[in-house]
This record gives structure tokens, C-alpha cells and sequence, in this order.
């Protein structure tokens, strides 16, 4: 096979911010592949093909990216933020998990810089002690486990990012995870959010949990809801490095 495959992340919006291995893999790429918005990021050029579609066909897209790879192009999926984080990394695994005859393809996964990171940088250091991340959609997991896994982060004390908070489709979930945190006792915390981080429409604001409502957060946003050190100073917030 003589083709090659790069999963790659754009990171969360500026062009300064996809490192120059993903820029390398942009340039030798014959086609693109990825959800429509994150296609229409890498401008068009002689002998490109650019294939967007649509967010839900992540396992087909997966499958078409292999087998352009296999016939000899050179394909590039591209996510925003890293490909690993919730996006097309594990979904082009799952593909070609189904299809061992690809297994020989040269494959790379280029990271990028996730939506959590720039998030953090541009608030301070809230993920400076423990943290984790969870994709608050229920598209692909039930609610109840990720209500689980919210409690139990909860209860372990980390920063938590929330990714994918609230959508058009999905205008209830984010308030439900609001609720359960402050009555867990939460409700002092401070809670980030950073929309569109990086971009000229970025927006962070920071407020106490008791105070967030659900209709501060879309899809375009990352929510950090902090540990119990997690402190102020002056516009910056940070979570220090020792423990309790």
C-alpha cells in the first residue's frame, strides 16, 4: 500500500496554533476529509480534494479515509482541537479494526491542541492539580454513566472539563450537570467558560457555580468547573500544584 493516512487535530481556532507537523501533513495531503467546518478550514488548493460531511458520519468518513489511503492517496483526517480528545482518532480505529486488510496502511495520529488546554492557558491554570475531562453529549453514551462519572468526579475533588455542553438538540443536559454538581455541595466553585477560545468571538467568563446557568454554554464552548483550591488572582484563576 502506498498510500498513508494522518489523523490530525487544527486545534481550537487560530491558525498559529496547529503545530507544523499537522501544517506538513495539510501540504502533502491529496484529500481532506473531516465534519464540514474543520474541512472548510484548510484552504483549497491545485490537486486537493476536500470531502466534508456531516458530524454524525464520523465511522463512514473513517471507512472512506482508509480506503483512499489504500488506494494510494494521501489522506489527512482533520478534527478541531487533538484528533484523541472526543474526535476522529478512535473513530478511524474503530473502522479499521472492522477492515484487518487496511492494517497495513501507514497510519500517524499528529496532536493538536484540544479545546481544554487553550481554554485553561487563556484563564490562567485551572487544570494546575487533578483534572478530568467529559463530554457531556449523550449521542454515544446513555446519560446515566456520564451522570456516574460527574458524581464521581465530584466526589474525587478534580477540575473538570466539560466538552460539548449544550446544543440545540441537547438543550437540557448542561442544566441536569449544573444541578447534580451544586447539590453535591459545589456550589462555591468556580466555573470557567470559554467560548471559542483563540478566535476573534472568544469570550471567557468566570463565575460561581451556584450562579451558572445552563444558557451561558453552547456548542462553541469549553466549561471548567474547578477544584475546591482553585483561587483567584486578580482576572486569572489557578489551581495550586500541592495537594489538600
Amino acid at each position: 500500500m502506498t498510500g498513508s493516512l494522518s489523523i490530525a487535530g487544527l486545534g481550537p481556532g487560530d491558525q498559529a496554533l496547529i503545530t507544523p507537523e499537522v501544517s506538513a501533513a495539510l501540504a502533502a495531503a491529496t484529500d481532506i476529509l473531516g465534519y464540514a467546518p474543520y474541512v472548510a478550514r484548510v484552504p483549497p488548493r491545485e490537486g486537493l480534494v476536500l470531502h466534508p460531511s456531516d458530524n454524525r458520519m464520523e465511522l463512514q468518513r473513517a471507512t472512506d479515509a482508509l480506503r483512499l489511503a489504500a488506494e494510494g492517496r494521501h489522506v489527512v483526517v482533520v478534527s478541531s482541537g487533538d484528533p484523541g480528545v472526543f474526535a476522529m482518532a478512535s473513530a478511524v480505529f474503530e473502522a479499521l479494526e472492522a477492515a484487518p486488510h487496511w492494517q497495513g496502511l501507514a497510519i500517524r495520529v499528529l496532536p493538536g491542541i484540544t479545546a481544554m488546554l487553550a481554554a485553561a492557558a487563556h484563564a490562567g491554570a485551572p487544570l494546575g492539580h487533578d483534572f478530568c475531562a467529559i463530554n457531556l453529549s449523550d449521542n454515544l453514551k446513555p446519560w446515566s454513566t456520564i451522570e456516574k462519572r460527574l458524581q464521581l468526579a465530584a466526589e474525587a475533588d478534580f477540575a473538570i472539563a466539560l466538552y460539548n455542553p449544550r446544543s440545540a438538540s441537547r438543550p437540557d443536559g448542561f442544566g441536569r450537570a449544573l444541578a447534580l454538581l451544586n447539590d453535591a455541595g459545589h456550589g462555591d466553585r468556580l466555573v470557567i467558560f470559554a467560548r471559542a477560545v483563540s478566535t476573534p468571538e472568544e469570550r471567557i467568563e468566570t463565575v460561581r457555580l451556584r450562579d451558572a446557568r445552563p444558557d451561558m454554554a453552547d456548542m462553541r464552548t469549553l466549561v471548567i468547573v474547578g477544584n475546591a483550591a482553585m483561587r483567584r488572582v486578580g482576572r486569572w484563576v489557578y489551581a495550586p500544584r500541592h495537594a489538600r
